[in-house]
């Protein structure tokens, strides 16, 4: 499994960060980290158990939806 951001829907409210500090930072603006690598879409690399388990988390909370589970 792999977590994919969409960038464009991305707000940057954080909720991601709050929920899995460990695969969701914000930079020094406040914004995604993910947005220095990517500029659309940000897709990680493959997770372990326990990220995929956070990553639901945090899929769960974003308000706008950005963060999706993928194959």
């Amino acid at each position: 499994m792999k977590l994919r951001v969409d960038l464009r829907t991305c707000e940057n409210h954080g909720q991601c960060a709050f929920t899995a500090p460990g695969l969701f930072t914000l930079d020094d603006s406040g914004e995604l980290a993910f947005r220095r690598d990517a500029v659309d879409d940000y897709v990680s690399p493959a997770l372990s158990e326990t990220e995929v388990e956070s990553a639901e988390m945090a899929a769960d909370m974003c308000p706008m939806q950005a963060i999706r589970l993928v194959d």
